[in-house]
């Protein structure tokens, strides 16, 4: 894997410990960071009240371990962590002989002087940024629960009728109505790729800070792959963050297939994040 440079490896560290504070509250605990989520619904970075260590403290400590997971289990939350791998090497270690299992997301990350144009789309689809009180925001933020249930990047059966069910579900627990004001804000960009009928086909989103973002949620609904839409709303989201003045385009992704794809558009590898294998996606 290709080594991060010391500019890129300082403007992902910073971003990832500054965008989770546009969305939730910080909790020190010695040299690791939990941030605490205090609204309903699940619009922000990170996995649920997860932990990182504090840029440019001391190294972490069991201690300090022990404390953010007997604070994640008086919130009843997942004890989740995520961190740069290249910023605290041996924090992978520690955590592991707490009892917790390590899993590597490797990154990716866009030149600034590489030009994405729009990828092609099949016939009818369209893709639009959705403004908070769009009607297709509810199904839009159902497809990556239907696309992460079966990852890859395979055909498969899940289609309209699983995608009405779980945006009800969403909408039922308040996670539709917490994301709404963070549109509005200008905290989340989220770009749908759209059936003729209104029906979201793939998704993907950003939060961008400091003229830096990480893309995320890239999603297509099982029963839509393998049509370019993926790449299409990828393509668009790197448009729309750098008309916003982001400069610093990265991601993270879990399956090669999928890299590939992003590869095609110019991400080359850039380091790697780590996090509790079993802690919940990102929303």
């Amino acid at each position: 894997m290709r080594r991060m440079s010391d500019a890129l490896h300082a403007r992902i560290e910073q971003y990832y410990a500054t965008v989770p504070l546009l969305f939730s509250e910080a909790e020190e605990f010695g040299s690791l960071r939990l941030f605490v989520r205090r609204r309903p619904g699940a619009p922000y970075y990170g996995g649920p009240s997860h932990a990182q260590p504090t840029v440019g403290r001391s190294a972490v400590t069991a201690v300090d371990i022990a404390r953010v997971r007997a604070r994640q289990r008086e919130l009843g939350v997942p004890e989740a962590f995520e961190w740069l791998a290249e910023a605290v090497p041996t924090l992978r270690a520690s955590i592991e002989a707490v009892g917790l299992p390590v899993a590597e997301r490797p990154l990716m990350a866009l030149d600034p002087r590489r030009q994405v144009g729009p990828q092609p789309l099949p016939d009818g689809v369209e893709l639009r940024a959705l403004t908070a009180d769009d009607p297709a925001l509810p199904t839009a933020l159902a497809v990556p629960r239907l696309a992460f249930a079966k990852e890859g990047t395979a055909v498969g059966s899940a289609g309209r009728e699983e995608l009405a069910v779980a945006a009800a579900e969403l909408t039922e627990d308040g996670t539709v109505a917490a994301v709404r004001p963070t549109i509005r804000a200008g905290r989340k960009t989220l770009i749908a790729a759209l059936a003729s009928d209104g029906t979201p086909l793939a998704v993907g989103h950003y939060h961008p800070a400091g003229g830096t973002t990480e893309i995320g949620g890239i999603g297509t609904l099982p029963v839509a792959r393998r049509q370019g839409l993926a790449a299409a709303v990828t393509a668009a989201l790197i448009s729309h963050a750098r008309d916003h003045g982001v400069s610093t385009v990265f991601l993270a992704y879990a399956d090669d297939a999928v890299a590939r794809i992003y590869s095609r558009l110019g991400f080359r590898p850039a380091g790697s994040t780590l996090l509790i294998a079993n802690q919940p996606a990102r929303s």
